[in-house]
């Protein structure tokens, strides 16, 4: 099963259409960190990050991952070995990260796109994820879509689902 993001307003699953929103620049296929632009590219998606004092476990074949207070995913250009990985912001808290346990909405579901992933490539770009939104405004150079929406995708994908940015 492909996710495609066919435009900056809209993402499509099979027949489903669905509004999202993507990064404040649009796309790019030489995203550095920082230029808020979604990457271009066929990527693998990860496990779902859940709020579990915000909502139940969903329905969905991914992996469920409660969400913690000490979890963050490192987005600092001078720590190459935590770049781009979920990191324990208590033994690591001076380097640079995205606070995944927030106090808005934003992340109660969160999926991180495995874009610059396996062996990331320093200021490539770092936490580029799948996310809620209510005002679909443009994000840093994630993917959002409404909470409803999310909650029928996660019922459709599974492990073996990518996400085709176009």
């Amino acid at each position: 099963m492909i996710i495609y993001i066919k435009n900056k307003y809209t993402l499509k699953i099979d027949n489903l259409k669905f509004k999202c929103s993507v990064g404040r620049n649009g796309f790019s296929k030489t995203k550095i960190e920082g230029d808020k632009k979604t990457p271009k590219g066929t990527f693998e998606i990860q496990h779902l990050y859940y709020r579990e004092d915000r909502l139940k476990k969903p329905i969905t074949r991914l992996k469920c991952i409660k969400i913690k207070k000490q979890m963050g995913w490192c987005n600092d250009i001078r720590n190459p070995k935590k770049y781009n990985k979920l990191i324990n912001v208590k033994n690591d808290s001076s380097i640079r990260h995205e606070k995944v346990y927030r106090k808005d909405f934003k992340y109660d579901l969160l999926i991180p796109i495995k874009y610059n992933f396996k062996k990331p490539t320093i200021g490539r770009g770092s936490c580029i994820f799948i996310h809620l939104t209510k005002t679909y405004k443009p994000t840093a150079g994630c993917i959002s879509l409404g909470k409803k929406d999310l909650l029928i995708i996660l019922k459709l994908i599974n492990k073996k689902t990518k996400i085709k940015i176009n």
